[in-house]
């Protein structure tokens, strides 16, 4: 890995650089005409895309609840009991994140209030390919259910051997209404406007690749969507009573998702910054994924060596990490310091893959800097707010003049009139 030994300044300078997101302007055009073609061709241009990225002829979407019923019956129970225990610990963490709204009288005759409903129908998209992504599933589908929501239904990636069981057997756990065996941006598209087989929604949850990630850009304001989730990152604060085995493992723990996932350490000892580096390049060698994390270890990933312990909470505010460790002596006694993560790792104890799976908090996160002003998946990004108002004439007529002189001053003398009106003043 890349070791920089420069000021703050030029340190945040390179850390702006390495986490910018750009747009890739022939992805944007060739998912633009795919969203296009299945708004015009419905299921017939899904089938066409299945078979061309994806090597499947799809006769029927749905996947019937005999071969989820199935997939769950026969699943290792190793497994099952891993995604029993973790539907418990993430369900247990949601359930405070339910909201309930409000009503405000304090005012005579004034009636103001706020009420927070589900939506009515959510899509999860999750992930295929190079690997399966069960943990997603009970992280998206329970906050939406702890939230209300009608009805959840997944969009995944066809496998020519069959969508993976421990995904099935997850969405069965999670309560998911349906599944879907579609995939890409031909599967954001089909959430997002509907076709014969799938019924749009509401909202589009759930990470993917560069074309899906485009794909929820392009069709948010027809729906709703979480985030626009870039690759996989995890930044690391560590002093010298870390471990330097333990950070390289880390470090690769998401290193290994992707070939642009951004591994990154911050620390002021330059010994364990170089132990680090050594230790990734030995453990790369034996990881199975070798080729996937030698690329983002290599491309994005690198370590940044300052003066200060504050300087690290400095730096790594501004890289603003999806996951962060603080792998320092006492470190909640720093927590203060931490003002853009997505999700905070504390201790040696608590490495990454803990969030990821088991612990409870969501491991959908804003990704690429955006940890700046946006927040993990959630109960709240499952309902709506709507605000409700009721005055007695009196009470209008207490704030009636307000009113119209605030509508005049912006030229909108047909809002003044229609508060006049309800005090038997009309214009002929």
């Amino acid at each position: 890995m890349k070791i920089y030994q420069k000021s703050i300044n030029e340190l945040e300078q390179i850390v702006q650089r390495k986490t910018m997101q750009l747009s890739d302007l022939k992805v944007e055009q060739t998912v633009s005409d795919i969203i296009k073609k299945v708004i015009e061709n419905g299921d017939s241009a899904l089938k066409e895309y299945e078979e061309k990225f994806d090597g499947v002829k799809i006769s029927d979407f749905k996947l019937s609840q005999g071969v989820i019923d199935s997939a769950y019956d026969n699943l290792d129970p190793e497994v099952k009991d891993a995604l029993l225990l973790a539907k418990r610990n993430i369900t247990s963490f949601h359930e405070k994140e339910k909201a309930t709204g409000f009503i405000d009288s304090e005012q005579r005759g004034v009636l103001r209030g706020q009420k927070v409903l589900p939506l009515k129908r959510v899509g999860l998209y999750v992930p295929g390919g190079t690997a399966a992504y069960p943990s997603t599933i009970l992280m998206s589908a329970l906050p939406a259910k702890i939230a209300g929501v009608d009805q959840v239904v997944i969009v995944t990636p066809p496998q020519k051997d069959g969508i993976n069981p421990a995904v099935l057997a997850a969405a069965k756990i999670a309560g998911v209404d349906s599944i879907y065996q579609v995939g890409g941006a031909q599967a954001i598209a089909a959430l997002a406007f509907g076709t014969e087989s799938i019924a749009r929604v509401d909202k589009i949850v759930g990470p993917g690749n560069i074309f899906v990630a485009t794909a929820k850009k392009q069709v948010f304001g027809q729906v709703d969507i979480d985030m626009v989730a870039g690759p996989s990152e995890i930044g690391i604060i560590a002093d010298s009573s870390a471990d330097y085995k333990q950070i390289a493992a880390d470090l690769l723990s998401q290193a290994e998702h992707d070939k642009r996932a951004r591994p990154i350490l911050i620390t002021d000892n330059l010994e364990l910054a170089k132990a680090v580096d050594a230790e990734v390049d030995r453990q790369l060698k034996v990881l199975p994924r070798e080729k996937i994390a030698t690329a983002s270890v290599n491309d994005k990933g690198f370590i940044a060596v300052v003066k200060e312990i504050d300087d690290m909470f400095t730096l790594m505010n501004t890289v603003a990490p999806e996951h962060l460790e603080v792998q320092v002596e006492n470190p909640t006694q720093y927590l203060n310091q931490i003002k853009n993560a997505g999700s905070v790792f504390l201790g040696k104890y608590a490495s990454e893959p803990l969030g990821d799976y088991v612990a409870g908090p969501n491991h959908i996160l804003p990704t690429g800097g955006t940890a700046r002003f946006s927040s993990p998946l959630g109960v709240y990004d499952f309902v709506k707010r709507t605000s409700f108002i009721q005055y007695t004439k009196p009470a209008l007529e207490k704030e009636a003049k307000a009113i119209t002189t605030l509508a005049r001053v912006e030229g909108l003398e047909g809002h003044a009139r229609a508060i006049e009106s309800r005090f038997g003043k009309f214009y002929d």
